[in-house]
């Protein structure tokens, strides 16, 4: 592999070496972290010509950064260690007459990658079908070297980093809905354990309850499904407490307060209560959500 040094402009040698993003710049202005770009290939004037015709492109205000791999198992490496790569340029024929292909597996099969993009490039076309390639490998474009010009190379790169941007930015949203999710989910069930909560919709039906309440009730989730409250409070719900719970949810929206009622055994519960409407886009409530925990009645 050529060494990683700098330009020696004294003697002649023309060296390549990997950008480093995190390098301030001369000026110490802020910037933006640049988009990650590893050329793959075992041909050193590759690297060169490359990096050369995309030396100034900047996209959506970031700038290029690239790294250099002159095998498969180099490029590997490199990918394990350095998680946002947005774009691989990577040769076909390298240790082997496919590793490229192997390594474009690897980074979906093993890495789980499946967000950057992967060009391939070579330099021999007739080797392989590039239809063949591109429907059996989860590649996202091939070219042959010779007809890769610096304006197609341009685009080429350019729509890739936008296609990058677009998985990244849904992969973001869909962490942190799962996220939330898992909030909600580890909130439900604290509930679960220590809290009764009871939905209904706006005839009274019941359309969900925890575990809490159909122990209490002694009738089974299955059952109380559908029911109306008689099938939790037989009797009729004690006045004034009905018209106050019943006016303070047209009004506000909600109501909270204290209400006595008794288990499937007979034992009294003091419940503290919380009842929220959700209402239509027309305003009209179509569900109400009750959450209520067990006083002790000492």
């Amino acid at each position: 592999m050529p060494p990683n040094t700098l330009d020696d402009a004294d003697n002649g040698h023309l060296i390549l070496r990997d950008d480093d993003p995190d390098e301030p710049n001369a000026a110490g202005a802020a910037e933006l972290v640049p988009w990650r770009i590893l050329i793959v290939d075992d041909d050193v004037d590759v690297h060169v010509v490359t990096k050369f015709a995309l030396s100034n492109t900047h996209f959506q205000g970031r700038r290029l950064s690239f790294l250099h791999a002159y095998s498969a198992a180099e490029a590997m490496t490199i990918l394990r260690n350095t998680p946002d790569i947005a774009l691989i340029l990577l040769d076909v024929i390298m240790e082997t007459a496919d590793a490229g292909l192997m390594l474009a597996r690897q980074v979906r099969e093993q890495l789980h990658n499946d967000l950057v993009r992967i060009v391939l490039r070579t330099g021999q076309p007739g080797q392989a079908l590039e239809h063949s390639i591109i429907v059996d490998y989860d590649i996202n474009d091939f070219w042959c070297k010779a007809d890769l010009t610096t304006r197609k190379l341009f685009t080429t790169v350019i729509s890739s980093l936008r296609a990058y941007a677009t998985l990244e930015a849904a992969a973001a949203e869909r962490a942190a809905l799962s996220a939330k999710l898992a909030s909600a989910e580890q909130l439900q069930a604290v509930l679960n354990q220590h809290a009764l909560t009871l939905t209904i919709d706006q005839r009274g039906r019941i359309l969900d309850a925890n575990e809490t309440v159909c122990k209490l009730a002694g009738i089974g989730r299955d059952e109380l499904l559908g029911s109306d409250l008689h099938a939790l409070y037989p009797g009729t719900f004690p006045e004034p407490l009905a018209s106050t719970i019943v006016a303070a949810l047209a009004q506000d929206g909600g109501w909270a307060g204290d209400i006595h009622a008794s288990s499937a055994q007979g034992a009294p519960l003091h419940l503290r209560c919380a009842v929220l409407a959700f209402k239509n886009p027309q305003g009209v409530p179509f569900q109400y959500v009750a959450v209520a925990s067990i006083l002790d009645p000492t």
